[in-house]
């Protein structure tokens, strides 16, 4: 019998909100998933829950998941904790998706961030744990800002050596945040719901040169989860791969993200020309071009014109990127996010995503990375990629 993962169930919070508790985000994405899949939550064997932060914002270093769903109703589920910095939510359902293959029964995959406590030197600090300490120390010595992120220093030299590369332009980057704000004003669910002009864009405040406020993702409270099950319901989309790696500092960020990609497009049996809308980790509205190109959709150098040109925008005649607002304008609960665009794209498969709807979307991807490793030794590797092929079911 050929076995399918299928997302029978989702759901998300609203990431623009800071009075929420991890508690009370974690029970309400877990009861409004499985209401969802017209489940209760005595019928759910197993849970993969995906934070980063817990330990050193909330004093909650270890069963995480047990600790905020201790109310939840799920009786004798077993609950296995993932931390993988910003890619807790791929981890998570990746794991999730191998225990649903392998007989697991009802499992959920859940992400939740409580980012906004008042001490922002700590959640900065919680965001580069995601950097092993030998690679942070280098990175604070030799990239230390003004912004106080050293991770927006790295994505700025990123940005830096592809312009130089591939001729892309500060207004191509400037493109992409418009078209994420765009498709945030239309996901009730996003930080940011207000649209911007490139001008705007352009003359926010500065980041790290050149990328400015505006480019750049912001950390937020977030909650997402999403119901797997062998059986399918709800016209529920199919997990075509799930295609994870890990870098040991022998190969760049985005030489490892093409890696990663080549690999789902094989285990996926599907062609990058043939997707319909993609969730992407823009970490900064750059970081969504280069992705594009070592993802596969688009050539080095040609994502940005695409992106200016409208493209990659609702309608537009590429890949649709990030209808949800991407980390930029949805926001980035580190360890919710990856979860979150799976959430996105099951509504796009579904064909209710409203007014960010992709007419007739029937294959979607959900790219999420989370840390560094081997700058001190002259290259910056990806901690993790995880990448989600999924197809309407």
């Amino acid at each position: 019998m050929d076995r399918t993962a299928h997302i029978v169930g989702t759901a998300t919070t609203p990431m623009q909100r800071r009075d929420l508790t991890i508690e009370g985000m974690s029970h309400h994405v877990v009861a409004d998933a499985l209401a969802d899949a017209g489940l209760t939550p005595d019928q759910v064997d197993l849970v993969v829950f995906g934070n980063a932060t817990a330990g050193r914002l909330l004093d909650q270093a270890c069963i995480r998941g047990q600790s905020f769903l201790l109310d939840a109703g799920l009786r004798h589920a077993g609950i296995i904790n993932v931390d993988n910095s910003c890619a807790g939510g791929a981890s998570a359902l990746h794991l999730a998706t191998l225990a649903t293959l392998g007989g697991a029964g009802t499992v959920l995959a859940v992400g939740v961030e409580k980012m906004w406590t008042g001490h922002r030197i700590e959640t900065l600090a919680g965001i580069e744990d995601g950097v092993p300490e030998v690679d942070r120390t280098f990175m604070h010595h030799y990239w230390e800002n003004p912004s106080g992120s050293v991770l927006m220093a790295l994505n700025a030299k990123w940005t830096l050596e592809h312009m130089e590369a591939w001729g892309t332009t500060v207004e191509q980057i400037g493109a992409a945040a418009v078209k994420a704000r765009r498709h945030g004003s239309l996901n009730p669910n996003a930080q940011f719901q207000s649209e911007v002009t490139l001008a705007e864009v352009l003359d926010s405040s500065s980041i790290v040169p050149p990328l400015t406020r505006l480019m750049c993702s912001s950390f937020t409270d977030g909650a997402a989860a999403v119901v797997l099950t062998l059986e399918s319901r709800n016209r529920a989309p199919r997990i075509r791969a799930s295609t994870v790696r890990s870098g040991n500092g022998d190969l760049d960020y985005h030489d490892r993200l093409a890696e990663t990609a080549a690999a789902a497009w094989d285990a996926s049996g599907v062609d990058p020309a043939d997707v319909d809308v993609v969730e992407l980790h823009d970490a900064t509205s750059a970081e969504e071009i280069c992705a594009l190109e070592s993802l596969g959709f688009y050539k080095p150098g040609d994502a940005g014109a695409a992106t200016a040109a409208g493209d990659t925008t609702i309608g537009g005649a590429g890949v649709t990127v990030n209808t949800s607002g991407g980390l930029v304008s949805r926001g980035h609960p580190l360890g919710a996010t990856g979860i979150a665009q799976v959430v996105e794209l099951a509504a796009q498969l579904r064909d209710e995503a409203g007014p960010r709807q992709v007419e007739g979307a029937r294959l979607a991807v959900a790219a999420n990375t989370g840390g560094m490793i081997g700058s001190h030794a002259g290259t910056t590797d990806a901690a993790f990629i995880g990448i989600h092929v999924l197809e309407a079911g």
